[in-house]
């Protein structure tokens, strides 16, 4: 990256962030903080991620991060703000801000100027009105007695208008949130989500660790998403401590990542088939998945991989047998879900319900930001394995699935297109798997730095920002989860369903709570 193109656009001085994926950081004044913002808008950029972090009592000042993705690579700003200070809101130009900013004040407790809505978003009642569990005077271990306060939701009146409270229980294995709908018949005018109650505290457990043992915490973020999560951690510290990861764990990574992708895409088009009324889809694709764990787990240790990746490297290696072992299955997965593609794209009663429910078109798609998965449905053509190619997705040509239609139909397509994809890569990967080392440790100057790290989960591109206090402990890890920019989408694409079709409309998006309940 030429951080001079950058400069000459943006009208500010950058510093590269050293490693594999393309970034810079700058800190800005407030005018520049809205400025850049619309530029980066205008000229078809996407907002990441927004967080803060409090750098008292060392600079007594916060920080106001935020994180864009523009053509040359990764943008990263940064406003001081005092004290009891705020910052200038940026969801008029990014609607998903919205939900980063609420979160960003119950942790912090600095304020976007003049934001529209200022509701409680992980705070349920629980933690007292003036508890910001990230600030430098809270452990984040505090126990609290307030009672849980109700949601304001917004109602809908009308004649013939009518709430459906769905949750945050549900009966099956889902995750708790809670969905209300606003009903005529079982028409859906809308919906609004009360998400939060997965929230782990994952931000304050990070601060003062070592950027080693940081790891193990950012592969919990969201168990289904945690070889991308780990390979984004590990990015951002080695790109702090200037470590060169051997050639070979940069493959056995990627091949994980495909792995990770492929076992997530058997269980959602299982689960979508029986959404639809195809109990054997289910059935079938869940098979298949139980397979692609179990010889994961016989060849890693685990069956979805987690601690597999680590600053520096991968704990695990290949030997002849496994890579067969690998090659064989992906045989066989590539014909098996290749007559079950067959099966679901000619079943007529399967296509009427998937074909223009929850439709979002590219318009909306591209004004609300909807990204990965569930964006290139929707035309957004981003795939960072495509767009700002690390190793080893530099030595291939890696094909994006895309399509326009946007609805359960397209987004069933995508997720057949990308096994295919991967297991392409995956192939390539066994083949040409180079020899070396599988780890090297990480050294160099690790004290007051800022690492970033950007890798293309199954969901879509997930951002990992790392900052460093003086003694090199993690002073402020930020783990961004696409889901942020998704879930709010996710009540578009249902406007004008039907009640009965939202499990499914629901389950084509697949968006993590946890991932986002930090």
């Amino acid at each position: 990256m030429d951080t001079e193109v950058f400069a000459e656009k943006y009208a500010i001085s950058f510093n590269l962030l050293e490693g594999v994926v393309p970034a810079c950081i700058a800190d800005v004044s407030r005018p520049d903080w809205l400025r850049i913002a619309e530029l980066v808008k205008n000229d078809g950029g996407r907002l990441i991620a927004i967080w803060g972090t409090d750098r008292r009592p060392l600079e007594d000042h916060y920080a106001i991060s935020v994180v864009y993705c523009a053509a040359e690579g990764l943008l990263w700003l940064r406003l001081t703000v005092a004290e009891a200070g705020n910052y200038p809101d940026l969801s008029a130009l990014f609607p998903a801000a919205e939900r980063m900013q609420r979160t960003l004040f119950e942790l912090i407790g600095i304020a976007a100027i003049d934001a529209e809505d200022v509701r409680p978003w992980l705070n349920h009642g629980k933690w007292p009105k003036d508890y910001f569990p990230l600030q430098s005077n809270c452990t984040g271990s505090e126990h609290f007695s307030t009672p849980l306060e109700p949601y304001p939701f917004v109602t809908v009146t009308g004649d013939g208008v009518h709430e459906i409270a769905v949750g945050p229980i549900h009966a099956g294995v889902i995750e708790p949130g809670h969905f209300r709908f606003s009903v005529v018949g079982e028409k859906v005018l809308r919906l609004e989500q009360q998400l939060g109650y997965t929230h782990k505290g994952i931000d304050r457990l990070l601060i003062g660790k070592s950027i080693t043992d940081g790891a193990r915490i950012a592969g919990r973020v969201s168990g289904d998403s945690t070889v991308a999560f780990a390979w984004a951690y590990c990015m951002a510290v080695e790109s702090i401590s200037r470590c060169q990861v051997p050639q070979r764990a940069a493959w056995l990574r990627a091949l994980l990542l495909e792995r990770e992708r492929i076992a997530n895409h058997l269980g959602d088009l299982g689960a979508l088939g029986n959404d639809a009324g195809l109990a054997i889809g289910l059935s079938q694709f869940m098979r298949l998945k139980e397979d692609w764990v179990r010889l994961s787990h016989q060849l890693f240790g685990h069956r979805f991989m987690m601690d597999l990746v680590i600053p520096g490297g991968v704990t695990i290696d290949l030997d002849r047998a496994g890579i067969d072992l690998l090659s064989e299955q992906l045989n066989k997965i590539e014909k098996e879900v290749s007559v079950l593609r067959s099966i679901y794209d000619e079943h007529a009663g399967l296509q009427d319900r998937f074909i223009s429910a929850g439709r979002v078109l590219p318009k909306l798609a591209a004004d609300l930001g909807l990204c990965g998965l569930v964006g290139r449905a929707s035309g957004q053509a981003f795939d960072a394995r495509a767009d700002h190619k690390i190793s080893p997705y530099d030595k291939f040509n890696v094909r994006m699935a895309t399509h326009r239609n946007g609805d359960v139909a397209a987004r069933v397509t995508v997720r057949f297109e990308e096994i295919s994809e991967s297991i392409r890569l995956s192939r390539q990967i066994l083949f040409q798997l180079p020899p070396g080392e599988t780890v090297t440790k990480l050294d160099g100057a690790v004290a007051g730095q800022f690492g970033a790290g950007w890798i293309e989960g199954w969901r879509g591109a997930i951002l990992v920002a790392v900052e460093t206090d003086a003694q090199g402990a993690i002073l402020r890890c930020h783990c961004h989860d696409p889901s942020w920019q998704n879930w709010p989408v996710l009540q578009h694409a249902i406007m004008g369903n039907i009640v009965p079709d939202f499990p499914l409309i629901n389950k084509s998006f697949n968006l993590s709570y946890s991932g986002q309940d930090l």
